[in-house]
């Protein structure tokens, strides 16, 4: 959360680019431009009659967040996302980021029947179930709904409709998927089948990296011998729970640099949250460590369900967004629409948006070099203001006054920590990486971050080759620039 101001966040002027529009059945290929940000979502429209999958309590393009709005410091909206990438509880209950990777194979087409266990007729029904999901990747590249739908039963298309339109919203442009393994019989169902898939996919960008998901298929064998699709079973933890294109409508807006996602309650947020997002993308690419910056970087902004909802929900109570890895370099940035306003958008796009440029794929595990990860962001979140406009100087001060140990790797907040001591944390992250900035020059700084993160060297190993100094008493001066930055 920014401040204690009650709007929520997107008022900001419309961006430059024309939002995207869900493409119609039929139409020209994904990435083609789209006038508005008018797409029909999905569940809604009246031929299947079904209604929207956990969307907002409200409908139309409403101004303001629902739910209430949390009053809370200026810093709160930070804490929770940076960590993001998908969470582990290491010791203590502090959050740390599980590595994630690329599911093996999801470059290209992911891991294409990678387990030929299983009888010679199991192995047939897998390459018929295979051949079906062909025909309907084919079919949703082609922007052919009907052809999308006609490998499944009628019940199971309302929910592959809404699936279907989000991701046309997203301009997919890659959709790759492989069974993993044989089918396997499901108990006291006769006929039916359960098949775990791979998906490779790319977004608005043709030939990316693809990004990938693990999902659960079931299917009926009909009398001619043909498997039709009863069932997608949502992603859980694989690799970062329920991606929001499986299980929302969604309106989107796309520019040159970002992609953005709501709700259709939320779309009215579109125009300025994509100004917002393109500006922060500008300054996030100056943070790419390990080589070109994202493609795109793609945002969601979720509103109360969805929040709960969108990549397995579960974040602590002082969460205002955060950063998932997908697998093929690419980080997904999710907003909590209940705790921002218009204030602190801006310096979280940049915070977030900058862990998607800097953290590897497979996300870092190491609790004792989370300041360095939080710190950076921060340091791209402030945007080159002095440090005396830093906003979180006084849960900083706070914090070192109220019997922090001096120690930069004990900094992670645990899940329960409250408001003030979680800002502090942050802000310290801060103020010895601005420190290091001001002593050695960015660059320098970037690549003590890669050693650290990417290469997995130890902070004294990594400060003796990139800085030329010992990290004892480097550690020591930054510490101590941190105590008189708050007096």
């Amino acid at each position: 959360m920014t401040d204690g101001d009650q709007q929520p966040a997107g008022a900001a002027s419309s961006g430059d680019e024309p939002p995207a529009t869900a493409p119609r059945d039929g139409d020209g290929p994904p990435g083609h431009p789209a006038p508005a940000v008018d797409n029909v979502p999905a569940g809604t429209a009246a031929p299947n009659g079904t209604r929207p999958a956990d969307g907002d309590d409200r409908t139309g393009g409403t101004q303001r967040a629902e739910g209430p709005q949390l009053p809370a410091t200026r810093r709160r909206w930070r804490l929770w996302a940076a960590v993001g990438l998908v969470l582990v509880l290491l010791a203590c209950g502090v959050p740390g980021v599980l590595l994630l990777g690329l599911v093996p194979g999801a470059a290209g087409r992911p891991a294409a029947e990678r387990d030929d266990r299983g009888t010679p007729a199991e192995r047939r029904l897998r390459e018929r179930m295979a051949a079906q999901l062909d025909r309907q990747a084919a079919a949703l590249l082609d922007g052919d709904r009907a052809g999308f739908l006609a490998v499944a039963e009628p019940a199971a298309r309302p929910a592959l409709i809404r699936r279907y339109t989000a991701l046309r919203a997203l301009r997919v442009t890659a959709w790759r998927p492989a069974a993993d393994g044989v089918p396997a019989a499901v108990e006291r169902q006769p006929g039916e089948w359960r098949l775990a898939v791979t998906v490779g996919y790319c977004f608005v960008v043709p030939g990316c990296t693809p990004s990938s998901v693990e999902l659960g298929t079931r299917w009926r064998v009909t009398g001619d011998g043909e498997p039709r699709l009863t069932a997608v079973e949502e992603s859980r933890a694989a690799p970062a729970g329920a991606r929001p294109w499986e299980v929302s409508d969604l309106a989107v807006a796309v520019g040159k640099r970002a992609v953005v996602a709501t709700t259709p309650a939320l779309r009215a947020k579109l125009p300025g949250l994509l100004a917002q997002a393109e500006a922060a993308a500008k300054v996030a690419d100056l943070y790419a460590v390990a080589g070109a910056p994202p493609d795109r970087y793609l945002v969601y902004y979720a509103g109360r369900a969805e929040w709960q909802r969108w990549y397995g929900g579960g974040r602590p109570k002082w969460t205002a967004g955060y950063a998932v890895g997908v697998g093929g370099g690419h980080h997904d940035v999710v907003l909590n629409a209940q705790s921002l306003t218009p204030t602190g958008v801006d310096d979280l796009l940049r915070h977030e948006l900058t862990h998607a440029a800097s953290l590897p794929d497979r996300g870092y595990a190491d609790r004792s070099s989370w300041w360095l990860v939080e710190g950076l962001a921060e340091y791209a979140g402030a945007d080159g203001q002095p440090v005396d406009r830093y906003e979180g100087l006084a849960e900083v001060r706070k914090l070192v006054r109220g019997g922090w140990n001096g120690r930069l790797d004990a900094l992670a907040p645990a899940d329960n920590a409250a408001d003030d001591r979680v800002g502090g944390a942050y802000g310290t992250g801060y103020l010895a990486v601005r420190h290091l900035v001001d002593r050695y020059g960015e660059q320098r700084v970037l690549a003590f971050f890669r050693a650290v993160v990417h290469d997995q060297r130890s902070v004294a190993e990594a400060a003796d080759e990139v800085f030329g100094d010992p990290w004892p008493g480097l550690h020591d001066d930054c510490v101590a620039y941190v105590r008189a930055a708050v007096g």
